[in-house]
Order: C-alpha cells, then structure tokens, then sequence
C-alpha cells in the first residue's frame, strides 16, 4: 500500500473497545501508518461513510443496509455474537413483560442495537413502551426511565458493574435474539464505498486483508491485548479477555443468514426493502 498521505484511504475505527480487537494487530503488522484512521462513535462513523467523507469503514447494520446500493461489505469481518454480546443491553428496573407503556431510555450511540431492541421487546415479549433518546448515561436514564438500551463500553460497566451493584435486571441482546430466532446477529459490518472500490480496487483489498490479519493476530494473542487494554480501562484482563472471545467477528453464511432475517422482520418500518441486497467484496 502506498503510504503517502494523499494515497492512503480514509478507514473509519470505532472506539468502542468491542474493536480493540480489529485494530490492535494494525500496529504489530505493520499497516497502522497506511491508514488514514478516524475515531469516533458507530452512528457518527456510519455518517461520515455514507456521505463520503470516509472510503472505508465500519458501518451498523441498519445504515448499511439503508445505503447498500452505495457500499460493498468486507467478508469475514464484522462485529457481533452468536448468543451472549455483553455490551448490548437492555437494563431495567421492570420485567420485561411489565414495560408496556413504560418510559424506555434508548442510548443516542447506535441506532442499530436501538432498532433490535424495539423488535425484541414488540415481537418477542410483547410490550410496546414509551421510548425517547437520550444520552448514554445510566444513572441519568434511570432516574427518567424505567429501562434502558445502552451499547459499548457503557452496557459493558452496566451489565458487569452498575446493573448488579444497584440491582437491576441486565438482558443481553444477543442472547434474546439467538434464542427468538436461533442465529448469530450483526451490529458493523466493515464497508467500503462503491465508487472507492471502483478506483481503488487494490487498496481495499490490501485493506480488507489488513484487517484480517488483525484480528487473526489479537485472537491469537488475546491474553496479551486484554492485559494491555487493562491498564486504561475499568475492567480486569480477564474480563476483556472474555469479552474479547465472546464476541464473534465473522462474517460468513451464518452471519448473513442473521442479517437477512433482521432485514426481513424490520425493514419496511425502518427505510428498507426486507429482501434488500447485500454485495460482499469479491477476491
């Protein structure tokens, strides 16, 4: 890859720790420089693609497949689970079954977990609560709501820390969606835009394979990223390490099965078609 500044693609990285894992290995491959990287929130990231202001990224699930003539997703690369997720929750002071036309605090952060939590809670237990944005801040939303959706590092210290400190019921999202529906779900999937692909086909398959290697290297190393991520942030090593194996980075058949499936069941309500099509990177 030519590492000159005007050469080197704009590539999105979200600093949510549930990526750590995707981006660490960049520096003990040596990509890292090559990159042009751009830190931000996953609805914030998804924004700046979709407009152009970045080539590749990743994008959540809902803005990618509202934008899908625009982007080509990357195979084999993704953020998501197939059963628990840990840092996507729904917090609440109620059973689940008692929030119909209870206040719900949806956390302003990703409008894709958001989105899977209103399906849960209408299709899978049946309640239709009384919902309003805010910003991702427990305390806040509890004194306001009777639940909340919270995403990344801050479902993370809820579901781990606050939630069972102050006595509240912690639902794992991933966990109700793999058993409502019994498949893996996608939060990001990792995107390049289409008219960057068609200029720079090169580039994003260097980039595309950067990144698998990435990943490759901190899953094999794992222990090693956990202890390092330890030192800054308010959760044991073997907490992160957990967390870090927890998480499911594919992107494959079972994947897109899941993918299909959420399309399928909120597509219409949301701003797409419920067949809508998904156009994977080509080797």
């Amino acid at each position: 890859m030519d590492n000159s500044p005007r050469n080197r693609p704009r590539v999105g990285h979200i600093q949510f720790l549930n990526c750590l894992p995707l981006y660490w290995g960049l520096a003990r491959t040596g990509t890292l420089l090559d990159l042009e990287l751009t830190k931000d929130t996953p609805e914030k990231l998804s924004e700046r693609l979709v407009r152009g202001d970045l080539d590749i990224a990743p994008i959540t699930l809902v803005e990618f497949l509202k934008n899908s003539e625009q982007l080509v997703a990357m195979p084999d690369i993704a953020v998501g689970c197939d059963g628990p997720v840990m840092s996507c929750v729904i917090v609440s002071q109620l059973p689940l079954d008692r929030l119909d036309g209870a206040r719900v605090a949806l956390g302003s952060t990703s409008r894709t977990s958001v989105r899977l939590a209103q399906l849960l809670l209408a299709e899978s237990v049946g309640v239709t609560p009384d919902y309003y944005t805010c910003p991702p801040d427990l305390g806040l939303m509890m004194r306001e709501a009777d639940a909340a959706v919270l995403i990344g590092d801050a479902a993370l210290r809820a579901n781990l820390h606050d939630g069972p400190r102050l006595g509240l019921q912690v639902h794992d999202l991933g966990r109700m969606w793999k058993d409502w529906t019994g498949l893996p779900f996608v939060f990001a999937v990792w995107a390049a835009r289409r008219d960057y692909l068609e200029r720079e086909p090169e580039v994003v398959h260097k980039v595309h394979e950067a990144f698998l290697a990435s990943r490759d290297v901190s899953l094999e190393e794992v222990t090693k990223v956990a202890e390092q991520a330890a030192r800054w942030e308010s959760f044991d090593a073997g907490v992160l390490e957990r967390y870090f194996t927890t998480l499911d980075f594919r992107f494959g058949p079972d994947q897109l099965a899941g993918v299909r499936e959420f399309a399928r069941r909120v597509g219409p309500s949301t701003g797409f078609d419920a067949d809508v099509r998904v156009d994977l990177l080509r080797a």
